[in-house]
C-alpha cells in the first residue's frame, strides 16, 4: 500500500494503518533504532512506541513524507530512550557524534531571535553535492558508523572522515557568515 493510502487509514482510525506502516517501514526504523541503541529488544520497543506515536499524531498531522515523519519520530524516541536508560552515561556513539558537531553548531543555550538553526542547516545541506549531503545525513541523522558509510559509498574510511571534517568546517564558516556565533 502506498503512503497516501496508509495515511488515509490513519485518518479513518483503521487498525490496518499500523500493519501497513510496520510492513513498509518497520525494518528501516528497526535498523536505525538498533544502531542507535545497540540492542535489538530496545529497538523493537522503540519501533512499537513509534507506531503508537504515529497513531496518536495522525490525525491531526498529515505528513507530506510518511517515511521521514516516522524516522523522525523513531529517532527522537530512541534518543529519549538513551537519555532515560543511560542518564549521564550516554551511549558512546551519541557522545562521539555530539563531540564531532559541537565545534560547528551552537548548543541549547543559543537563543538569538534570528533565523532557526535547522533552517540554516537545511540550506547548508542543499548547497552540498549530493554525495556529501548523503554522507553528512547518514552520519549525523541516521548515526551510521564511518565504516558503514565507507562501504555504502565505495570509498575508504579515511576519505569519509576527511569529507566529514571538511563539511563541519564549512558548516561552521557558513553559520558564522549567517551571524551565528559558535
Amino acid at each position: 500500500m502506498n503512503d497516501s493510502g496508509i495515511i488515509r487509514l490513519f485518518f479513518e482510525r483503521d487498525d490496518d494503518a499500523i500493519k501497513y506502516t510496520s510492513d513498509s517501514y518497520g525494518g528501516k526504523m528497526q535498523r536505525m533504532a538498533e544502531r542507535m541503541l545497540g540492542s535489538e529488544e530496545d529497538a523493537k520497543e522503540c519501533v512499537n512506541d513509534t507506531l503508537m506515536k504515529a497513531w496518536n499524531t495522525i490525525p491531526p498531522s498529515r505528513p507530506d513524507n510518511l517515511q521521514a515523519y516516522l524516522m523522525t519520530l523513531c529517532r527522537n524516541i530512541a534518543l529519549n530512550m538513551i537519555d532515560w536508560k543511560k542518564a549521564k552515561k550516554r551511549h558512546a556513539e551519541v557522545i562521539e557524534l555530539t563531540k564531532e558537531l559541537e565545534n560547528c553548531i551552537p548548543g541549547k543555550e543559543y537563543s538569538d531571535g534570528g533565523e532557526d538553526i535547522s533552517e540554516l542547516l537545511s540550506a547548508f545541506l542543499k548547497g552540498l553535492p549530493k554525495k556529501n549531503r548523503m554522507i553528512f545525513v547518514r552520519r549525523y541523522w541516521y548515526s551510521d558508523s564511518i565504516e558503514d558509510i565507507a562501504k555504502m559509498f565505495g570509498c575508504s574510511q579515511s576519505s569519509v572522515k576527511v569529507t566529514l571534517h571538511r563539511m563541519r568546517k564549512e558548516l561552521k564558516k557558513y553559520l558564522e557568515q549567517e551571524g551565528i556565533n559558535i
